[in-house]
């Protein structure tokens, strides 16, 4: 049973750690698109059409492989995850299927005209379309993490003392979790700012190609404005809160993802070390002195209660995995603030299309943002356990436990290889757009 457990998570976590390369990246060009296409209209100036029909297109092929990879990913609250759907299907159903049948509809409804239907529209009406496909997938992910937030902080509910079902009492209370406002923002700025690394990475490489340059520096322009405002917001509030929010209904995954172990008044923010599991302590830790203890209560000298002040069995199960994770995407979000704002300085001074130092950031970097906001969900889902509902049900309780690990262990694979080929055609199908370019877009 336990070898069963193990499976069904290392299942689910692949399953859903794949899909989300994808959702990011269709949340952060769908608000690009709508930038050129909003720049179209006003000037008239084809070269902005050409310049949003050709990221429609990467964007039509990122958001074909986020359906195909995101609808098995939903099917396993049934097959891995049987008891926590029983017990809480009455909650989760709610947001996820609102999510499929109002966001998606409307997502995919809209992207079918955008992709197909310019000419026969006109210039306003596709406009329209363009929006109507960044609110569509702008609301899919408020419902996604609704749901996610609710499993984070458990509202507007009560448990049946009998049946042990999860019975949702106030929708409006699932809908407008606190958790879920500061969640959401934080979870598109992150989008945005994968969509604009995309975009300026993408630019960069046409600039130092020597190819289409005039849509190079269009990309180079609007995704490094909107990248430098995209990770500050990223950083300043809404990351902030959020891991407010976690030191106050969290916080022994609080204290594991901030490698703090033991309880002091001026606790200081760790930037480096290694977890000592054993010793329970950081080794060679470079911090910033009552630094946590102010961005947690905007008091220098607040306590910050330690991970040992916690029983062991509500510990997070990966103390390290999780210090790690948190310490990976704060790290990364830090050079993208750093990157995004030379190149704004730079692009101010007119030098940004011709620094080949930074042209070369940029395209380099592209992968990074992928690498931290998978870093950012995994310390979310991490931080969680040893719960699956926080306070109300644990992870143990919540697989499938007559699937055998047998059988768990062979869908995987099965996963695994099925996944490989995709990846495979995914990046032919965008190699060859990038390629083509812009100009070859009519």
């Amino acid at each position: 049973m336990q070898s069963a457990f193990l499976l069904h998570r290392w299942h689910f976590a692949f399953t859903i750690t794949y899909h989300y390369l994808f959702p990011q990246l269709t949340m952060g060009l769908a608000l690009l698109i709508v930038f050129f296409k909003t720049k179209a209209l006003r000037s008239g100036e084809e070269h902005f059409n050409r310049a949003a029909r050709f990221w429609a297109r990467i964007f039509g092929i990122n958001f074909l492989m986020g359906v195909v990879t995101g609808i098995p990913m939903e099917f396993q609250f049934g097959t891995n995850w049987s008891a926590f759907s029983e017990a809480a299907g009455g909650v989760i159903g709610q947001t996820l299927a609102m999510e499929g049948v109002f966001a998606f509809f409307l997502e995919s409804s809209f992207l079918g005209l955008f992709l197909f239907g310019e000419k026969r529209l006109g210039p306003k009406a596709h406009w329209w379309a363009a929006v109507l496909v960044w609110l569509g997938s702008w609301l899919s992910g408020y419902f996604i993490v609704a749901t996610n937030a609710w499993m984070q902080h458990p509202v507007g509910h009560t448990v049946d003392a009998q049946t042990g079902e999860i019975v949702l009492t106030s929708f409006w209370a699932l809908i407008s979790n606190p958790w879920a406002l500061w969640q959401y923002a934080h979870t598109m700025l992150g989008a945005v700012i994968t969509g604009c690394f995309a975009v300026a990475g993408i630019g960069a490489y046409y600039l130092l190609s020597g190819r289409h340059e005039p849509y190079g520096r269009t990309f180079l322009r609007y995704g490094t404005v909107t990248g430098v405002v995209a990770c500050l917001l990223a950083a300043m509030p809404t990351g902030d809160h959020q891991a407010r929010l976690v030191a106050r209904h969290q916080p022994a995954g609080f204290a594991a993802m901030e490698g703090h172990f033991e309880t002091a008044q001026g606790a200081p923010l760790v930037l480096i070390g290694q977890p000592d599991m054993d010793e329970l302590r950081l080794d060679n830790p470079i911090a910033l002195p009552k630094a946590l203890s102010f961005l947690t209560h905007y008091r220098w000298n607040s306590e910050i209660r330690g991970l040992t002040d916690f029983p062991r069995e509500d510990w997070p199960d990966n103390v390290p995995l999780l210090y790690y994770c948190y310490h990976i995407m704060a790290g990364l979000g830090t050079i993208f603030i750093l990157v995004m704002a030379l190149c704004v300085i730079q692009l101010r001074r007119k030098r940004l299309f011709t620094s080949r130092g930074l042209l070369w950031t940029l395209m380099l970097l592209v992968p990074f943002p992928f690498i931290a906001n998978l870093a950012g969900w995994m310390t979310a889902e991490l931080g969680r356990q040893p719960w699956l509902i926080h306070g109300v049900m644990r992870t143990a309780y919540g697989f499938s436990s007559n699937v055998s690990a047998g059988n768990t262990l062979f869908t995987l694979l099965g996963f695994m290889g099925i996944y490989a080929l995709l990846t495979l055609l995914f990046v032919t199908l965008v190699v060859r757009e990038i390629q083509r370019g812009p100009e070859e877009v009519g």
